[in-house]
């Protein structure tokens, strides 16, 4: 989740409706600009016993954001508490139970990602060593309690676990137990920005299914692939979900705005300190009738960290987050921009994407979505095949994008190589779910310790 940043201009007071819009028309970039943000999470554990360290407990959280400030990384506190990071690869950041996430910088091409993850690893590696801490690579936390993981101290974390079970049975296990990976992308214009995001969402479950990497719920199967995703349908139906709205006509930045504005609040900052709103209206904001800050107004910094508190398959900011991937090891986390920049930074494969997926009703589009984390690659789908026959005509688009971008690593080879790991999925039917489950009934014994192992970064 979003570690609060306020830029430039932010603390300007919300004048008019215009000015919520105005944060996604100015997101739109001529296509030299597009860039690939890659963000990864990963579960962070102690060797010596698996379990979760705290943030303050010796050679814990803390320590380990301490440590990275050697590599150039500078603090950002919250409280006199460093809870995030910043840098040259953008920020690293907490999820609530210490999850440690790279939010990455907004980069030219897959290969330039891949360099960042990789230079993110090792540093997570380095440090490890000295303070008897692993990474671990999977979507959903394969033996921890929610009561055994500890709680991050930002104050937007206090507020939403209050709010959670009000809301749904299983959104607690959104913030405590879960790990994603997503990648965030441009667009060239409304029209553009609606026919990726529509893409996108339709598309998602395709990425729930080939990522799928959670089979596992406090050492025993769950009789998921991916327990991640199925967790996002009953967190909060509020703020989650496939966005039916976004396939209607007339979509674009304006009914976008308004479903922002329906999604009910969180929190609003206020001198750094987290004001808890939870439930109620942005729009009575707008009006000055917030009851936590009566006669104030919204400034765009509010309507930035609002934007961020909503969770649907895609979600917009100022760019498109895809959203449906569980974490994953190192070739996954480059294969997921892979995926995505080949189908949606290409206009012939956006096309030929587009032309799969818009006869979809919504009705089926859901049905996709409810089947892909329980029944991965084998899941039906509304072209009548089964999953992994929609993968693999879906991969051939993204591969055939990338080849057409041409974008060449020095060695002069294209990004569309990153999309192997995937091919291989794809073409077996197994995906890294099914890999754990094989070994837990087989070599492992059903034992999940060696899990920690063998889906160590």
């Amino acid at each position: 989740m979003s570690t609060r940043t306020e830029g430039a201009g932010d603390s300007a007071p919300i004048e008019s409706r215009a000015d919520l819009v105005a944060v996604f028309e100015k997101g739109a970039k001529p296509r030299e600009a597009w860039r690939i943000g890659t963000e990864h999470e990963k579960f962070v554990f102690r060797t010596a016993d698996l379990r979760a360290p705290a943030y303050a407990e010796p050679g814990g959280i803390r320590d380990l954001l301490s440590g990275f400030t050697r590599y150039g990384w500078e603090p950002v506190e919250e409280g006199g508490q460093v809870i995030a990071l910043k840098g040259a690869d953008g920020g690293i950041s907490l999820e609530p139970a210490g999850q440690l996430e790279l939010s990455g910088a907004p980069l030219k091409t897959i290969h330039e990602t891949c360099a960042e993850v990789g230079r993110h690893l090792f540093q997570c590696r380095e440090l490890g060593e000295e303070l008897g801490l692993g990474f671990l690579g999977l979507g959903f936390h394969p033996t921890a309690t929610r009561d055994a993981l500890p709680v991050m101290p930002k104050g937007r974390y206090a507020i939403m676990l209050r709010h959670m079970p009000k809301v749904g049975t299983l959104g607690l296990d959104m913030m405590l137990r879960t790990c994603t990976t997503q990648v965030n992308l441009d667009y060239r214009s409304e029209p553009d920005m609606v026919k990726k995001f529509r893409v996108g969402l339709a598309l998602q479950p395709v990425a729930t299914a080939l990522f799928a990497n959670s089979p596992f719920t406090e050492g025993k199967p769950n009789g998921f692939r991916s327990f991640r995703a199925h967790v996002w349908t009953d967190t909060d139906p509020a703020r989650t979900g496939m966005l039916p709205f976004v396939f209607e006509d007339g979509f674009g930045y304006e009914r976008y705005a308004d479903y922002a504005l329906d999604v009910p609040m969180y929190f609003v900052v206020r001198n750094g300190r987290y004001i808890d709103c939870a439930g109620e209206s942005f729009r009575a904001f707008l009006d000055a009738r917030l009851p936590q800050l009566p006669g104030q107004r919204p400034t765009l910094a509010d309507w930035k960290d609002h934007l961020s508190t909503a969770f649907p398959e895609v979600r917009m900011k100022s760019f498109l987050e895809m959203r449906g991937a569980d974490g994953g090891p190192q070739g996954r986390i480059c294969a997921l921009p892979a995926f995505w920049v080949g189908l949606l930074y290409d206009e012939t494969a956006l096309d030929a994407a587009w032309d799969l997926v818009r006869g979809w009703s919504m009705e089926a589009r859901e049905a996709l979505r409810r089947a892909a984390p329980r029944l991965g690659l084998a899941a039906p789908t509304p072209c009548g095949r089964t999953m992994q026959a929609l993968a693999l005509d879906v991969l051939a688009i993204a591969d055939a994008g990338l080849q057409r971008r041409a974008a060449l690593d020095a060695g002069g080879a294209s990004e569309a190589g990153f999309l192997q790991p995937l091919w291989e999925i794809a073409r077996s039917g197994q995906t890294l779910a099914d890999l754990w489950l094989a070994r837990f009934h087989g070599p492992w014994g059903e034992d999940i310790a060696p899990i920690f192992t063998e889906a160590r970064f």
